[in-house]
């Protein structure tokens, strides 16, 4: 009679303090979503800010010291608040990054990553009241805001709060990441023009942050052509002194097929739209719409 063999697959647990905060949701999320060949199947435990779990409490959850990952609690390797550690201004979140940095170097590349983990630092030692008008209701929207309003609406609910921080975050880094690379695009292969009224910019990408930040970035009018669906979306900025009402009646008779709106602010002419599914796109190539620009706007 063969003997069975019996193989225990390793069980991960991620414990963090009651109502997480967004470092201890950031540090948690860094780990399940940036070491997944790890934590990718990870639990999730809960104590009082401070505390670990006892050898007894590991053991009822079937699982073994050595597969316990403390983060913003424990005083241990992912916890900033031992003595010693006070005056190196960084959180759990940011422990864990550099962690992940030294494992898996190309980390550090990420620009993006760097900036949410740098954001949730400054969160974490309370630096948004050096931010420009600091008690402006607006920064009510922000992540850390509405995680706390999550824990106001479901005060026991540790584990709710945890992934909707999570989604919260998913959301965040894949809009620095449009951003990112948005602002590499408007360097790099923007086309600079100028109009009388100000410089302009035009975007060949599939990049939906482009026009948004090169506006940002002080370009009165800027355009954007997909390359792989061939809308055109053309914006200047609110300020600007001008509509796009003569652009629009001059591409409408240089391109009578294409599928153009032109919104009643005067500020958008728009050829596609993720809110309009069916829009025919315009066949003018980007050297076209300069030239049109370039003629109603001298």
């Amino acid at each position: 009679m063969l003997s069975e063999v019996i193989i225990r697959m390793s069980k991960k647990i991620i414990v963090t303090h009651h109502s997480p905060d967004l470092d201890a949701i950031t540090a948690s999320w860094l780990l399940q979503r940036f070491n997944d060949q790890v934590y990718q199947d990870a639990q999730f435990a809960f104590v009082n800010p401070g505390d670990r779990l006892s050898h007894q409490e590991i053991t009822d959850l079937g699982a073994q010291p050595d597969e316990v990952t403390h983060v913003d609690t424990g005083l241990g390797k992912f916890d900033h608040h031992q003595p010693e550690k006070a005056s190196d201004k960084k959180c759990a979140a940011m422990l864990v990054f550099d962690h992940l940095c030294q494992v898996f170097p190309t980390t550090k590349d990420d620009k993006a990553l760097k900036e949410l983990v740098s954001f949730v630092n400054e969160i974490d030692h309370f630096e948004e009241i050096y931010w420009p008008d600091a008690s402006n209701l607006r920064y009510v929207f922000m992540i850390h805001e509405l995680i706390r309003g999550y824990e106001l609406v479901n005060s026991q609910d540790d584990q709710g709060q945890l992934e909707y921080g999570f989604r919260c975050l998913d959301y965040a880094y894949q809009n620095l990441k449009q951003t990112v690379q948005a602002n590499q695009i408007i360097e790099n292969d923007g086309i600079q023009f100028s109009i009388t009224a100000g410089p302009c910019v035009a975007l060949e990408t599939s990049n939906e942050e482009a026009i948004k930040q090169a506006q940002k970035q002080g370009f009165l009018l800027v355009f954007r052509k997909d390359p792989q669906k061939g809308h055109i979306r053309i914006k200047i900025r609110p300020d600007a002194n001008f509509s796009l009402k003569a652009l629009y009646e001059a591409i409408k008779k240089v391109d009578p097929v294409g599928s153009w709106f032109y919104h009643s602010s005067g500020k958008m002419l728009l050829n596609g739209s993720l809110k309009h599914r069916n829009q025919v796109p315009s066949q003018l190539s980007i050297r076209d719409v300069i030239k049109l620009i370039k003629q109603t706007y001298p």
